[in-house]
């Protein structure tokens, strides 16, 4: 259902923009571009264009904000099981370059996290 649901919204997601688009501007928009207002006014009539895309556009904006409460009310049942995020994060660490350098051992009580540095012994030659 929920994937039903998402499916939908996209759909109608695709579709307002679309409309937005379509609808002329200061510029014209998009509406120039399929052959100005002359189309449009001869199929819709001469203002009819512009309200018939702003009743569509306040449909499907009314349509996509409901999906969206739909969507967002039936995915907050659900829970997120914390030991797969955990899970694909310790694979993660485990197969990346880092995870096959050798570990440096902190010496107990010195607080150091790196070994104490060792005196070069002197060349005696």
């Amino acid at each position: 259902m929920e994937t039903f649901l998402i499916i939908i919204h996209f759909i109608v997601t695709v579709l307002l923009m679309v409309v937005i688009l379509l609808q002329s501007s200061k510029g014209g928009g998009l509406a120039g571009v399929f052959g100005g207002g002359g189309a449009m006014g001869t199929v819709f009539g001469g203002r009819g264009a512009a309200s018939f895309l702003s009743k569509l556009t306040t449909v499907l904006a009314t349509i996509f904000l409901g999906l969206a409460l739909l969507i967002s009310y039936i995915d907050k049942g659900k829970s997120v099981d914390q030991n797969i995020v955990a899970e694909e994060m310790r694979k993660r660490r485990e197969s990346s370059p880092a995870s096959v350098l050798p570990t440096v051992p902190e010496q107990p009580g010195s607080g150091q996290t790196l070994p104490a540095a060792q005196p070069v012994p002197a060349d005696t030659n």
